[in-house]
């Protein structure tokens, strides 16, 4: 296929809005050949188009060696709020983010969604939300890209079973640090 040909077949990711406003789940389009298929999975165009914060300063990667290990709920405050674009690379998570905006409709809500590496689909959390994952198979990948750097004196965190919330886990927690198991109730 030529230049040409590629580009104008090309097709966008396609950005699912959640019912927290502004957090989207985002399915890369695949253009597809005989020797496999391509696809987009960061457009600065796209995401300037859709209004999201498309300022990436820093990626990392989160390795979980077993099923059922628990990292979050985390998330960064001012001046140091963080967007994050999470994607699996490999094995499957349940992915969990909670809006923390106290002027929304949907303050205290959170939604999920199912990351693996074949269904390729990624979470766009905005500023201002938890984010926390659930490994659902052993040795599971996770990249991250974020807007902000990380700031140790801005880090705060949520537990996954804090009663302000009542998330669903799929499974039991079955590794999980310290850290992230005590930390206090929610409060206002």
């Amino acid at each position: 296929m030529s230049r040409e040909l590629f580009i104008a077949y090309f097709k966008e990711m396609i950005f699912i809005e959640t019912k927290l406003k502004n957090a989207f789940i985002i399915k890369p389009e695949r253009l597809e050949d005989e020797r496999g298929f391509f696809s987009r999975t960061w457009c600065k165009r796209e995401f300037m188009d859709h209004g999201l914060n498309q300022n990436l300063v820093q990626c990392n990667i989160s390795f979980n060696n077993k099923k059922t290990t628990m990292r979050g709920m985390h998330y960064q405050v001012a001046p140091h709020k963080e967007a994050k674009l999470v994607r699996c690379t490999k094995g499957a998570i349940y992915d969990v983010i909670i809006d923390l905006r106290a002027d929304s409709h949907t303050f205290k809500q959170w939604v999920s969604v199912e990351l693996t590496s074949e269904n390729r689909k990624m979470v766009y959390i905005p500023e201002d939300f938890a984010h926390g994952f659930l490994t659902l198979e052993d040795n599971t990948e996770v990249f991250y890209q974020m807007s902000e750097f990380y700031s140790s004196e801005c880090a705060r965190g949520l537990r996954w079973n804090d009663p302000a919330f009542n998330i669903v886990w799929p499974i039991d927690i079955g590794i999980i640090s310290e850290k992230d198991s005590q930390y206090p109730d929610f409060t206002i």
